[in-house]
C-alpha cells in the first residue's frame, strides 16, 4: 500500500487543481483502511522526497490526534518505535519539525512513563557531544514538553540543570532557543523545590537572550515570552533579579536597530513588572532609568516621509492593534499611573514631560501631551485635586499649536481628561466649549482624520456636562443637523450621529425639540442597505439606543415597537457583527422604556443573540505551518462532529500546531455587548423571559473564561443580572419553584464570582465582578447568603482585595468597599459583627492624613454607609453602640479635614452613627453638636452644609432629648432649602413632620422659615413623592389648625411661590 500512497501524496503537491481533487478522493478512500498507519510509517521513513516524508508525518499526526483510540495496540507500539527511528535518521529540518510535532501529539495519549524509548533518545541526544544532535534533541524536547508539561515534572530538576549548561553554549543559539521554549512551557507547573534552581538561571537566561537577539531576532522575540510566563506564574523567581531584567529590557527597548516586535516585547515586560511589583521597582530606584529610556521612544519622530499610525489621514480610530514601540512606551507610563503613588511618580515624571512640552520639535511636544493623556486614568484623584487647571491650560494652548500632529495629541488629551477627571473638568465649561465649538465651525475645511479627533474630545466633554449643556444646545444641534442633511462625507455624518448621542446623554429631555428631525434622519440611514452605509448604520443604532434611554418614556414609547422591528429586519438582512451588536443594545435600551414591545419577539431575539455567543466566527487559529491537509481531516465518520476549535472533550484538545488564537475585535465586541444586552433584557422583561433564562445562562456562563477580558467581564455582569431577574420574578409571584430556581442560580453564580476575584489578573474584570456581586447582594440580600459559609467567603474576598490588590487602585478599592454595607444590610448585625471586626481596620486605616484625599474620602464614606446599613437591621443599634468608641475619633478628625469631600462624608457618617446608635451615644451628643455648630459657622461648601443639616436632623430623630432644640432648630432652618444634596430633603422633612407631631409649638414658632423653604421644593424634582406628600400633609394641617400664623407666613412669599403653595395645600 505504501507505494500507492506515496504516489497519491506526490499528486497532492502538483500545481493542478483537477489532479489534487482526484488525489484527495483517493486519499479519503485509503484512510478508511486500518493498514493506513503502517503504510504512512513506511512512507515517512522510506521516501526519498522530503516533502512527502513531511506530508506522511503530518497525516499521521492528524490521525493520532483524532483517532488514537481506534488505532490498534500493535500499530501504536510500532508507531512509537518508527517515529523515534525516523527522527534519528532524518536530515531535513522541516521533516524533523513535523516528526517532533507528531511525537508531541503522541505524548498527550502515551505519557512518557509508558514510552521509555522517548526518554532514552532525549537523554542521549541532549547530552551528545555533537552540537547538531543536541539541537535536534532539544527541538524534540521542546515539542513534547510543550504538548504535555505535567508528566515531565519528576524530571524538571534534571531539565533545569541541562538548561543551565545549554544556555551557556553561546555558539549554538538555536539550542538556546529550544531550551528557553521548554523552560517557558514548564514554568506554570514548577513546584517550590525547583524555585531556587530557576532563580539561579535568570542571569544566564539574560546573557543567552542577548546572544539570541544577535543571531535571530524573531526567535529572540518568541523566547522573551519566558519572562511573561515567569511573571504570570511565579513572579518571586524574578524579584531578586529585577534590576538586571529591567536594565536588559531597557537596552532592547532603546535599540532602534532591533525589530519593533522585540522592542515591544521588552517594553511590555517592563509594564508587566510595574503592574506586579511597583514597590520593588521604586525601592530599587528603577523609576528614573525606565523614564529616561521610555521618553525618547515616546517622542521619536517617524521615519522621513511617514507619519505615526494615529496621525495618518485614513487611520481608523478603533484600530487598537498599534504594535509600535511608541504605543507601548505610552502604556508603560499608563501602567505606572495605575500602580504607583502619584506623588512619587510625578516628582520624576513631570520635569521630563515639561521639557517635552517646551521643545521646538513637534514630536516631543506630542509626547508631552500623550504623557498627560495617559496619566488621567491612573492618577485621576491627584490631578483633579492638585493639578487640573495647569494641565488643562497646557492642553488648551496645544489646540492652537502650528503643527497638526500636536493639535491632534491635544484633542486626544482633552478627551482623556473629560473621561477620567470628572466632575471637576466640567467646571471649565466656559473656557473649553468655545474652543471646541470653534473647531466644529471649520468642519468642512479640515481633514477628516483630524476632525475625528475633535469629535472625540467634544463627545467626551459633552457626555458629562448635564444641564450645563443648555446654553450650547442650539449651536451644537444646528451644526449636527446640518452635517446630517448636507455632508457629502459619510464619515462626517457618522461623527455627527455619534455626537448627537453624547449631546442626548447630557441634555436628556431638553433634546425633545430636536427629536423629530433626528429620528427621521436615523430611520433614513437604517433602511438604506448599501454596503458603504454599514458603519453609519451602526452609529445610528447606537444613538437611537441613547435616545431611548434619555429622551423620556412618553416621547419614545410610541416608537418602541417600530425600533424593535427595524432592528430585527437589519439583523435578518445583513450579516455583520457590529450591526448585530448595536441592534442588541437597541433591544436592551427599548426594554428599559417599554419591555412589552419585546415580549412577542423574545424567541427570535434570544435565538440570534445566543448564536452570537456560541459563534466561533472571527476566531482564527494561527497554524504553525501551511496545512494543506486539513481538508482531509473531515472524515465522514461519526467522530468528526463538534467544533474545530473545541473538541468534544473541551478546551484541552487544542491542536499543537495552533500557536494561539486571535479573535477579531468586532467579534469580541459582539460577544461583550450581547452579554450586556441579554442580562438587561432578562431583568426588564421579567416573567416573559423565564422560558429563555436557562439556555441564556448556560451560554453566558461558558464565556466566563473566554480569552478576552472584556468578554469575561461582560459574562460575569450578565450572570449577576440573571440572578436579579430570577429574584424579581420570585418576588412578584412567590412560588416554591421560583425560589428553588433562584437558589440554584445563586449557588452557581456567587462561587464563580468569588473564584474570579481570587484568580483573575485583569483589574477591569475584577471590578466588573465586584460590581456584579454588589448588585446581586443589593437585590437579593439575605437570599444570597443562605448557603453555609457564603457570608464568610464574600467577606474574605473583600478583605483580600482591600489588603492585596487595591493598594494604589482607588477604583478597585471603591468596588470592594461597597460590598461591606451591602452585607451589613443583608443579615442580623450579630451575624455580621465578627466579619465586620476584621474588615473595619482595613477601612479605618485609610483615614489617616498620610493617605491620599481619595483614600480618606473612601474610608469615611464607607464607614458612613456601613452605619447607615445598621439602622435597619436587627441588632444594629447595639452593634453601632459598640463601634462608636472606635469610630468617633476617625470621624471627628474627618470633619476637620482640609478637603471638602472628606468633611462631607465624615459629617454624613456622624449623622448615621447618631441615627444607628441613638441613646447609646447620648453622652457624645454635646461634643458632636459643638463640632457641627463650629463647622456650620465657617463652612463654604454647599454640599457639606446640606449634609450638616441632615446630620442634625438624624440626631434629633434618633434622640430628641439630647438636642437643645431652641438653639439648634432655628440654626438648621436658616440653612434651608438644601442646594446640592437633594436626596437629604427626605431626612429634613421627615424630621420636620416628627417634630410637628411631638412639639407642635416649636414648629409653629418657626413657621415662616419653614413655609419659605417649602415653597422652594414643593412640586419640584428635589422631593420624592413620599416626601412631597408628608410635607403637603404637614402644611395642610398647619393651615387648618393655625390659619392665622400660616397666612402671615405666606404673606412674605413672592407671588409665584405663594400661588404654588396655596394650590398644593388646597388640593384635596
Amino acid at each position: 500500500m505504501s507505494g500507492e500512497l506515496e504516489q497519491i501524496l506526490l499528486q497532492l503537491t502538483q500545481p493542478d487543481n483537477a489532479i489534487i481533487q482526484q488525489a484527495t478522493a483517493q486519499l479519503k478512500l485509503a484512510f478508511k483502511d486500518p493498514a493506513i498507519i503502517p503504510a504512512l510509517c513506511a512512507v515517512m521513513t522510506g521516501s526519498q522526497n522530503s516533502q512527502i516524508r513531511q506530508s506522511a508525518a503530518v497525516m499521521l499526526r492528524m490521525r493520532v490526534k483524532k483517532h488514537w483510540k481506534k488505532i490498534s495496540p500493535d500499530h501504536r507500539e510500532s508507531l512509537k518505535a518508527v517515529v523515534l527511528q525516523a527522527f534519528q535518521q532524518e536530515t531535513e529540518h522541516t521533516v524533523r519539525h513535523s516528526l517532533s510535532q507528531l511525537s508531541a501529539v503522541m505524548v498527550k495519549h502515551e505519557t512518557p512513563d509508558r514510552w521509555p524509548a522517548l526518554f532514552t533518545l532525549l537523554n542521549q541526544s541532549t547530552k551528545s557531544n555533537n552540537p547538531m544532535d543536541r539541537q535536534v534533541g532539544l527541538l524534540l524536547l521542546s515539542k513534547v514538553v510543550e504538548s504535555n508539561p505535567e508528566p515531565f515534572k519528576p524530571h524538571y530538576r534534571q531539565l533545569l540543570q541541562l538548561f543551565g549548561t545549554v544556555l551557556r553554549d553561546l555558539d549554538n543559539p538555536t539550542a538556546m532557543y529550544y531550551s528557553i521554549l521548554t523552560l517557558t512551557a514548564m514554568t506554570a507547573y514548577t513546584g517550590t523545590e525547583e524555585m531556587n534552581l530557576m532563580r539561579s538561571l535568570i542571569p544566564t537566561l539574560i546573557i543567552a537572550l542577548r546572544h539570541l537577539i544577535k543571531a535571530d531576532q524573531d526567535q529572540a522575540s518568541e523566547a522573551m515570552e519566558v519572562f511573561d510566563e515567569l511573571m504570570e506564574s511565579e513572579v518571586s523567581i524574578m524579584v531578586p533579579h529585577i534590576t538586571e531584567i529591567v536594565h536588559f529590557c531597557l537596552e532592547v527597548s532603546a535599540d532602534t536597530t532591533l525589530t519593533d516586535s522585540l522592542r515591544v516585547k521588552a517594553l511590555s515586560c517592563i509594564a508587566f513588572l510595574i503592574r506586579l511589583k511597583s514597590k520593588t521597582v521604586l525601592k530599587q530606584k528603577l523609576l528614573n532609568p525606565i523614564l529616561q529610556t521610555v521618553f525618547p521612544v515616546l517622542s521619536a519622530a517617524p521615519p522621513p516621509g511617514e507619519e505615526d499610525p494615529e496621525d495618518e489621514e485614513n487611520s481608523n480610530e478603533d484600530d487598537t492593534d498599534n504594535e509600535s514601540p511608541k504605543h507601548f512606551a505610552a502604556q508603560v507610563i499608563d501602567t505606572m499611573a495605575l500602580h504607583m503613588p502619584p506623588e512619587k511618580l510625578f516628582h520624576q515624571l513631570m520635569p521630563l514631560t515639561q521639557a517635552c512640552l517646551a521643545s521646538d520639535n513637534p514630536y516631543e511636544r506630542k509626547a508631552g501631551l500623550m504623557c498627560l493623556a495617559v496619566l488621567a486614568e491612573g492618577c485621576a484623584d491627584h490631578i483633579r485635586t492638585k493639578m487640573l487647571s495647569s494641565m488643562l491650560q497646557t492642553v488648551c494652548q496645544s489646540l492652537s499649536d502650528s503643527n497638526q500632529v500636536v493639535r491632534s495629541a491635544g484633542l486626544f488629551a482633552l478627551g482623556q481628561f473629560s473621561e477620567h477627571l470628572q466632575p471637576e473638568v466640567s467646571k471649565y465649561c466656559a473656557e473649553l466649549m468655545p474652543l471646541l465649538l470653534g473647531y466644529m465651525s471649520a468642519l468642512n475645511q479640515a481633514k477628516i482624520g483630524h476632525v475625528t479627533k475633535a469629535f472625540y474630545a467634544l463627545e467626551n466633554f459633552l457626555e458629562n456636562l448635564g444641564s450645563e449643556i443648555e446654553p450650547y444646545l442650539p449651536t451644537l444641534m444646528e451644526t449636527m443637523l446640518s452635517a446630517l442633511s448636507n455632508a457629502e462625507n459619510l464619515k462626517l455624518k457618522e461623527l455627527a450621529v455619534s455626537a448627537i448621542g453624547a449631546i442626548a446623554n447630557a441634555a436628556k429631555e431638553k433634546l425633545v425639540p430636536y427629536f423629530l428631525p433626528v429620528i427621521e434622519s436615523l430611520k433614513g440611514f437604517l433602511t438604506d442597505t448599501r454596503d458603504e452605509m454599514r458603519s453609519l448604520q451602526t452609529q445610528a443604532l447606537d444613538t437611537l439606543s441613547v435616545l431611548a434611554r434619555t429622551i423620556g418614556k412618553e416621547v419614545f414609547s410610541p416608537l418602541a415597537a417600530e425600533c424593535v422591528q427595524l432592528g430585527l429586519n437589519l439583523t435578518n438582512a445583513i450579516d455583520d457583527p457590529d450591526l448585530r451588536r448595536c441592534t442588541y443594545s437597541l433591544f436592551s435600551a427599548v426594554s428599559t422604556v417599554s419591555p412589552d414591545c419585546l415580549n412577542p419577539h423574545l424567541t427570535a431575539i434570544t435565538t440570534i443573540m445566543l448564536l452570537s455567543l456560541k459563534s466561533t466566527e472571527g476566531v482564527t487559529a494561527h497554524l504553525e505551518e501551511d496545512k494543506t491537509f486539513v481538508l482531509l481531516d473531515d472524515d465522514d465518520d461519526d467522530e468528526a462532529q463538534g467544533d474545530t476549535i473545541l473538541d468534544e472533550e473541551g478546551t484541552d484538545n487544542v491542536d499543537p500546531d495552533i500557536a494561539g488564537f486571535s479573535v477579531e475585535n468586532a467579534y469580541i465586541d459582539e460577544k461583550e455587548d450581547t452579554c450586556d444586552a441579554l442580562g438587561e433584557i432578562a431583568f426588564n422583561t421579567g416573567a416573559a423571559f423565564q422560558p429563555f433564562l436557562e439556555s441564556s445562562f448556560q451560554q453566558v456562563y461558558e464565556l466566563r473564561d473566554f480569552p478576552h477580558e472584556d468578554v469575561r467581564r461582560a459574562a460575569f455582569v450578565a450572570m449577576g443580572q440573571f440572578c436579579r431577574a430570577q429574584h424579581k420574578v420570585w418576588q412578584e409571584n412567590p412560588t416554591e419553584a421560583d425560589h428553588q430556581a433562584l437558589q440554584k442560580l445563586l449557588g452557581v453564580v456567587l462561587p464563580s464570582f468569588l473564584e474570579a476575584v481570587h484568580s483573575e489578573r485583569e483589574r477591569q474584570v475584577v471590578m466588573g465582578v465586584l460590581e456584579a456581586m454588589n448588585a446581586v447582594l443589593k437585590a437579593c440580600q439575605g437570599e444570597a447568603l443562605q448557603s453555609p459559609g457564603r457570608l464568610q467567603e464574600i467577606s474574605q474576598a473583600i478583605r483580600d482585595v482591600l489588603k492585596k490588590r487595591a493598594e494604589y487602585d482607588a477604583m478597585l478599592q471603591e468596588f470592594a468597599g461597597e460590598g461591606i454595607p451591602l452585607l451589613a444590610s443583608a443579615v442580623p448585625a450579630e451575624t455580621f459583627q465578627p466579619y465586620l471586626n476584621e474588615l473595619l481596620p482595613l477601612i479605618m486605616n485609610k483615614a489617616k492624613l498620610s493617605y491620599t484625599v481619595a483614600d480618606r474620602s473612601f474610608s469615611v464614606g464607607t464607614l458612613g454607609e456601613i452605619l447607615q446599613s445598621l439602622v435597619n437591621v436587627s441588632g444594629g443599634r447595639a452593634c453601632a453602640g459598640k463601634l462608636s468608641n472606635q469610630l468617633l475619633p476617625v470621624l471627628v478628625a474627618g470633619v476637620r479635614d482640609s478637603d471638602s469631600e472628606v468633611r462631607n462624608n465624615s459629617v454624613f457618617a456622624l449623622g448615621a452613627l447618631a441615627q444607628a446608635a441613638g441613646p447609646l451615644v447620648a453622652r457624645d451628643y454635646p461634643m458632636m453638636l459643638s463640632l457641627f455648630s463650629n463647622l456650620l459657622s465657617k463652612e463654604q461648601d454647599r454640599r457639606v452644609i446640606d449634609n450638616l443639616c441632615a446630620a442634625l436632623c438624624r440626631m434629633i430623630m434618633s434622640n430628641m432629648e439630647g438636642v437643645p432644640l431652641e438653639q439648634v432648630f432655628p440654626a438648621l432652618l436658616a440653612h434651608l432649602p438644601l442646594k446640592e444634596d437633594m436626596e437629604e430633603n427626605k431626612t429634613v422633612y421627615s424630621c420636620l413632620a416628627m417634630l410637628y407631631s411631638q412639639k407642635p409649638a416649636l414648629v409653629l414658632s418657626q413657621i415662616k422659615p419653614i413655609v419659605s423653604a417649602s415653597s422652594h421644593v414643593l412640586g419640584t424634582k428635589d422631593l420624592d413623592t413620599e416626601t412631597q406628600n408628608t410635607l403637603v400633609m404637614l402644611l395642610r394641617d398647619v393651615a387648618q389648625r393655625h390659619s392665622k400664623e400660616f397666612e402671615v407666613a405666606m404673606k412674605s412669599l413672592p407671588a409665584e411661590q405663594k400661588m404654588k403653595l396655596t394650590g398644593a395645600v388646597s388640593q384635596s
